[in-house]
């Protein structure tokens, strides 16, 4: 997998184009902008974390693997854009246009979506949760998450525990759904000593655990 690429935290547009441009892998996280256009931009394995982006077009932009949490999209527009194994967490909709969106295995979490446009809540290839996922884990899967955040990327990223010090049961159970058991506690244990780079999404543990079921 291609290395993340941090991007400033003053990283701010307002009313500019950048269409058709490769986000690939960016750390967006407490970006802001407003009133841009992305249109047929890829931002796959992207971390919008704590992002703005109010009244921007997003058509036909890739979101795979990408993670809005705490995320503004007031407004926005991403009419047939394509989301696969993308997580809204905790995200602000109101007004955002999803006409003719593409969802794959998209999860909305504690994500008010009565106030978006164009989008079926039944449609296949999306999941709602409104709270955490309840998840009984073994000891052991529990012991070799708690080990893979002593490396300091791991809890740097967010992506394995909450913000009230919790573990991130729908991770995890992302993880469970991905991989075997086994592999999940053999990877994370082998973390702590081999992953030695910043990442923002949990696209790259489990990019990571591939490599070790292969």
């Amino acid at each position: 997998m291609a290395t993340n690429r941090s991007v400033p935290r003053n990283f701010n547009y307002n009313n500019i184009e950048k269409k058709n441009k490769n986000f690939m892998y960016k750390n967006l996280e407490r970006s802001n902008c407003y009133n841009c256009d992305f249109s047929g931009s890829i931002f796959d394995f992207a971390s919008f974390r704590g992002a703005h982006f109010k009244s921007t077009n997003f058509f036909r932009c890739s979101f795979k693997y990408a993670e809005f949490i705490g995320t503004n999209l007031k407004d926005s527009d991403f009419k047939s854009a394509v989301f696969e194994n993308t997580v809204f967490d905790s995200v602000k909709l109101e007004n955002t246009n999803f006409k003719d969106v593409k969802f794959i295995n998209t999860i909305f979490l504690f994500t008010d979506m009565r106030k978006a446009k164009n989008i079926d809540i039944n449609a296949p290839g999306i999941r709602i949760f409104e709270e955490m996922p309840k998840l009984k884990i073994s000891e052991e899967l529990r012991s070799a998450v708690l080990t893979a955040m002593e490396n300091k990327y791991v809890k740097k990223s967010r992506v394995l525990d909450t913000k009230d010090g919790g573990l991130n049961t729908l991770n995890i159970m992302l993880l469970l759904e991905n991989f075997t058991e086994e592999t999940i506690i053999t990877g994370l244990k082998s973390i702590v000593t081999k992953l030695d780079r910043e990442f923002y999404t949990l696209s790259y543990i489990i990019k990571f655990l591939s490599n070790i079921d292969s």
